[in-house]
């Protein structure tokens, strides 16, 4: 994971970004962090380590982490965008009762999009795809 982290630090560092000790710990936080966190839920989890940070640091690095095209902002209906540093394809399932949200890989689905263009003429540039359920936590309680 550190090599991932530094990584992406480095291709920030070529456009000219400053690397903080707090962008540092985000984009780390966001790397290992496979519950696709909200910007409070960062927040809260740096907090200790970096008293004088504000929720407005957080959003704002987000915010440029997202125009670098180093993570995704997910949208659910609950209006607390998650943020995800798997920029990979891959699709989420989530949990209908604690809201757990977990990735999973299957192939593309380009003939879907394919057929979408062709049915209505739209330039397609992505999909999104959800699953919605109940996790093993929630099952066995």
């Amino acid at each position: 994971m550190a090599t991932r982290v530094q990584h992406a630090l480095e291709q920030l560092k070529t456009t000219g970004v400053r690397i903080t000790p707090q962008r540092h710990a985000i984009l780390n936080y966001l790397m290992e962090s496979m519950g696709h966190p909200t910007a409070d839920e960062i927040y809260k989890a740096l907090e200790p380590q970096f008293p004088s940070m504000s929720v407005a640091t957080v959003y704002n690095n987000l915010k440029m982490f997202l125009e670098a095209g180093m993570v995704r902002e997910l949208t659910y209906g609950d209006n607390s965008s998650r943020f995800d540093a798997n920029v990979t394809d891959h699709y989420h399932v989530i949990c209908d009762q604690c809201g757990k949200i977990e990735d999973f890989s299957y192939p593309s689905l380009k003939s879907v999009e394919l057929q979408a263009e062709s049915s209505t003429g739209f330039e397609v540039h992505g999909h999104r795809l959800e699953v919605y359920g109940v996790c093993k936590s929630c099952r066995h309680q």
